[in-house]
């Protein structure tokens, strides 16, 4: 696994297409249909929290863990500032008027600790991806199992090997914006069922931060940069990163998810009830704490 660095402070800019406000209705659904209608959700892999502010919205009490510093302290940031403007249909509650309180851990999912059980633990974005082993992803479903309460869910999404190997493949994507930009090149080596993404992004440089350095305008322009009209220059800084998920068939996690000693629930086609096919993008699946002999239940 790494860690989102560069990329965090530009991820939700070029993350703006992802409906959130759907797939937080869609999950929270789900956790009500499996009867988790309060409580104490863990969420793995929650990057700069646009799910766990929505979810906590929705009255669940949040634990947010992730592996990169930089995603937390933007999510911490949101929290301080309580800005839940990013939901369109956000609806002011008491808890958040009064100050929300999430709790955000910087940790490795394959090794995380709490304090105590959940009632839940979800994992969206396909965070369960970047868990490129088997043996990997079976310690995380251990965990979960261990963490949660008597009876408690796991719902996580994942990317099927179908849009690694026929849709992301070996494309490159690129997006330009006002003030960033990023070249994606995609790899996805079959062999092993892992792809591969070569992140490159370029971030403009605040004009506080320009002013400080010492910059040759004439050698910029030398080196194919364009003058604006008011004869000023954009700096950029620029960042690389290399991200890897694997592919697992359905099949494969599902045995994960039993030989970890939870009991299988379901599998879904990414947002329906419906069961996956051999069009299916995203998947969401649905799993169970079993009772373990060496468990402290309370």
């Amino acid at each position: 696994m790494q860690a989102y660095t560069g990329f965090a402070q530009v991820y939700d800019i070029f993350m703006d297409n992802v409906p959130y406000d759907d797939w937080t209705n869609y999950l929270a659904g789900l956790l009500k249909e499996y009867n988790v209608h309060s409580g104490l959700v863990l969420e793995l892999g929650c990057g700069t929290g646009s799910i766990t502010r929505r979810l906590a919205a929705k009255g669940y009490d949040m634990i947010g863990i992730d592996i990169s510093e930089e995603m937390l302290e933007i999510a911490r940031d949101r929290e301080y500032n309580q800005d839940y403007n990013d939901s369109e249909n956000f609806i002011e509650t008491d808890k958040q008027s009064k100050g929300s309180s999430i709790l955000y851990l910087q940790q490795d999912m394959r090794e995380f600790e709490l304090f105590g059980t959940v009632t839940a633990v979800v994992s969206i974005c396909d965070s369960m991806n970047y868990i490129t082993s088997e043996e990997d992803l079976l310690k995380v479903l251990q965990l979960v199992n261990n963490y949660l309460d008597a009876g408690g869910i796991l719902i996580f999404d994942m990317n099927t090997v179908h849009k690694y190997k026929d849709i992301l493949a070996d494309n490159t994507i690129a997006e330009n914006r006002e003030d960033c930009s990023f070249i994606w090149d995609n790899y996805y080596y079959e062999d092993k069922m892992i792809n591969e993404y070569d992140v490159t992004i370029f971030v403009k440089v605040d004009e506080e931060v320009e002013d400080e350095l010492e910059v040759d305008e004439d050698e910029l322009l030398d080196t194919n940069h364009e003058k604006n009209s008011d004869s000023s220059v954009d700096l950029y800084e620029r960042y690389q990163e290399f991200h890897y998920q694997k592919a697992y068939t359905i099949e494969t996690v599902i045995g994960l998810i039993e030989k970890a000693g939870m009991e299988f629930v379901k599998v879904y086609d990414a947002f329906t009830h419906k069961p996956p096919n051999e069009k299916s993008e995203r998947v969401y699946f649905v799993a169970r704490e079993k009772h373990q002999e060496n468990k402290l239940y309370i």
